[in-house]
């Protein structure tokens, strides 16, 4: 959500203002030669957690309801402990290349470059693809919150489900009608070419993603001091894994760890600060999800913002995510736009693919009637490939020749977990999804 123009260098393309043409062994994020205030361990620990935090936060309190609430507390802990792990084996990883003796690789400044460097043209294409597909699915996942909580908020309905299905206007759904309202916006806002142009929405972003949730989990103890609903501890198999998505998800940033700790002044204590920064993010997740389970029981909502009623505060909170969205929405599909114009453009700015790739968007946020099954999908498919599956990959492919077995065991398992949960949330995902349009 807010704080995303950080996400959105997760593509590690080059700056805007960089317009020498790339080769395929170009570091994605260039260093413009000038000098520039290295990070401190409470600047770097700011800069992790707003690099984390986002709109999968808004949907820990269905997926609790789902899951079962001693399930997701396990899974959030689980999901927290894999990816600090995985962040490290990427820094770990690329001290091992740019200290080798060839010194092939002197500056690795991406995940991208990571990949490159470990498995040539192969290992970045694979990196930028999912990088692709994970941006585009937040964006996605952004247009359907904005066009579910207008929906929600224009009808009388309590379901917000019902509110996005139900014709508004000549047949189309209010959800849809949303959606497409902000289409021609869009397209204007995805246009500016210059990242920095941007970044300044990310403040108020910040703003508005931290007094949200702040209004939310308050109300959330009022309403369970008042109701103590009946809950659940455990779901089921399928449950499971659905709820595993929306976790990855939820911590989905790892393309964020190289820049981070090249920025950092002392780079020893980043592993330290990192670890404690997703200790914090950990509890603060399974805390807001709790309590907005704990809350409403089994009517928790996909989106825990449209538990909260008519209220003037509810519909100023939820109009304020909307507007923090909206203008997110171009800082998230920057790293596309860098790919897709480094390879298909020769890295120059292009109008028009621009606005076809925010057209594909917008044609996926239709059809898609969940935020939370869609969230569920987009970590399965494809964070559990960045989070888990290349970091423990590609750290095996540059120690192998030096690691003993026992380390060797362990990045492959690994990788052969991300796969099967990778699949086992994707399948499931998709059969919720496509069960709520049956």
């Amino acid at each position: 959500m807010g704080f995303d123009d950080d996400k959105s260098n997760e593509a590690g393309s080059s700056t805007n203002t960089l317009r020498i043409l790339p080769r395929e062994d170009t570091p994605l994020l260039s260093v413009n030669g000038k000098p520039h205030t290295l990070s401190s361990q409470p600047k770097t620990f700011a800069n992790v957690f707003i690099s984390i935090v986002g709109a999968g936060v808004l949907g820990l309190p269905y997926t609790f309801m789902r899951t079962g609430w001693l399930t997701s507390l396990l899974m959030i802990s689980f999901v927290a402990a894999l990816t600090f792990h995985g962040m490290m084996l990427l820094i770990h990883t690329r001290k091992k290349l740019e200290d080798s003796p060839l010194a092939a690789f002197p500056k690795i400044a991406s995940f991208g470059d990571l990949g490159f460097a470990v498995c040539g043209s192969i290992g970045r294409f694979a990196v930028d693809s999912m990088i692709v597909l994970s941006q585009a699915g937040f964006c996605v996942g952004y247009l359907i919150f904005i066009g579910n909580t207008l929906a929600n908020l224009s009808t009388s309905s309590s379901s917000s489900a019902a509110a996005a299905s139900s014709p508004n206007f000549l047949g189309i759904s209010a959800k849809s009608l949303y959606v497409w309202s902000c289409f021609p916006f869009q397209l204007g806002l995805n246009s500016i070419p210059s990242l920095t142009l941007l970044a300044p929405l990310s403040i108020f972003a910040d703003i508005v993603d931290l007094g949200a949730m702040g209004v939310v989990m308050v109300q959330d103890a009022i309403i369970f001091t008042k109701q103590m609903p009946a809950v659940e501890a455990f779901g089921t198999l399928s449950t499971f894994f659905y709820g595993l998505g929306v976790a990855v998800y939820s911590f989905e940033g790892i393309g964020m760890a190289l820049p981070l700790e090249t920025e950092m002044k002392d780079k020893s204590k980043f592993g330290k600060i990192l670890g404690l920064t997703m200790f914090f993010i950990a509890s603060m997740y399974a805390a807001f999800g709790a309590m907005g389970y704990f809350a409403f029981g089994e009517n928790t909502k996909d989106i825990i913002t449209a538990n909260m009623g008519k209220g003037l505060l509810s519909t100023v909170v939820q109009l304020g995510l909307c507007i923090n969205l909206f203008f997110t929405l171009p800082l998230m599909m920057n790293p596309v736009y860098e790919v897709f114009e480094r390879r298909f453009s020769n890295g120059r700015y292009c109008l028009w693919m621009r606005w076809m790739l925010v057209l594909g968007v917008s044609l996926v946020a239709l059809f898609v009637p969940n935020f939370a099954d869609f969230l569920s999908l987009v970590g399965s498919s494809t964070c559990c490939v960045l989070g888990f599956v290349f970091p423990a990959l590609f750290h095996y492919l540059t120690f192998k020749e030096e690691m003993s077995w026992r380390r060797a065991s362990a990045d492959i398992s690994i990788v052969v977990l991300g796969v099967v949960l990778g699949v086992s949330g994707t399948w499931y995902s998709l059969i919720e999804i496509f069960s709520v349009k049956v």
